[in-house]
């Protein structure tokens, strides 16, 4: 199978089809300062929820498809060959960042709604012993689905992968609808499903702040939000940590004229506020 990357890889150009596959692609994580393999299975751009700052083109709501195992097996295989054993790395890759750092279920929506998620998990194992690989397997979820006992049996299997968990929690959760992420939930929910995802592999909180309307998050909802990590820290939820991030690409949802950057000294305050909760932070502007 041919690889073809677009154009040599940057922190601002996450395309899923960069390398003219359905499933993988690859990406150069400014989180993860390295090369990381990511697996979409939601090339449908479908996801359950509607994160006002997505950069999906022409999102919808909806769970992802069924995916080709075999392509998928066989685009993943393509690609680790030509990063391990070929020239992908001196012809794609800045020199700063040549290394790989992970494989990513990421992609255009939530990968946790795909039916075959366990499955692909094997997929992922099978490669990552070909080519003797001693790299992180990352989820990165909204933890919607974290109550279904198929997805906890996955999760396991991730942990045995040297896996870990970027669970969204972008605002402190309440009941009721939340315009950040477009989607109706209880603090009860997330709180459960936090704890679920976090004692079944090692879990970082992803959060994203930024402006509405040139208006930053208040006090108060600053405040909730420490608040509920700090309970669920008491509470005994083993949080890993807290990757925190601001607008790198545009949004691509119908809000984004509303969107701005947050200032970096006030993502660096919240930062501070968050070590002081005992919580290890890696911020990227």
């Amino acid at each position: 199978m041919a690889i073809q990357v677009i154009s040599p890889l940057n922190v601002n150009d996450h395309r899923r089809d960069i390398a003219g596959l359905k499933y993988v692609y690859p990406v150069v994580s400014r989180r993860a300062g390295g090369v990381s393999i990511g697996i979409n299975l939601n090339p449908n751009n479908a996801c359950n929820w509607r994160c006002v700052y997505c950069q999906v083109p022409d999102l919808v709501r909806g769970p992802a498809p069924e995916t080709d195992l075999q392509q998928l097996a066989a685009e993943l295989d393509a690609l680790l060959e030509h990063i391990v054993i070929g020239d992908f790395m001196q012809t794609a890759v800045p020199a700063e960042v040549r290394r790989i750092n992970d494989i990513a279920f990421s992609g255009n929506g939530e990968p946790t709604t795909s039916t075959q998620f366990g499955a692909v998990i094997d997929v992922v194992a099978a490669a990552r012993a070909k080519y003797a690989l001693d790299i992180k397997t990352v989820l990165i979820t909204n933890g919607s689905q974290l109550d279904k006992m198929a997805v906890q049996v996955a999760l396991q299997k991730i942990a045995a992968m040297d896996g870990e968990v970027w669970f969204k929690i972008d605002r402190a959760p309440k009941d009721g609808f939340e315009f950040v992420n477009q989607i109706t939930l209880t603090r009860t929910q997330v709180a459960r499903r936090l704890a679920v995802s976090a004692r079944g592999c090692p879990t970082w909180i992803q959060t994203c702040m930024f402006a509405v309307d040139g208006i930053l998050p208040s006090d108060t909802e600053l405040n909730d939000y420490v608040a509920f990590l700090a309970e669920q820290l008491a509470s005994g939820v083993p949080i890993t940590g807290v990757l925190l991030y601001g607008l790198a690409r545009p949004s691509l949802q119908s809000e984004a004229p509303r969107l701005s950057a947050a200032p970096a000294e006030w993502m660096t305050a919240l930062k501070i506020r968050l070590e002081q909760i005992g919580l290890a932070v890696k911020l990227s502007a």
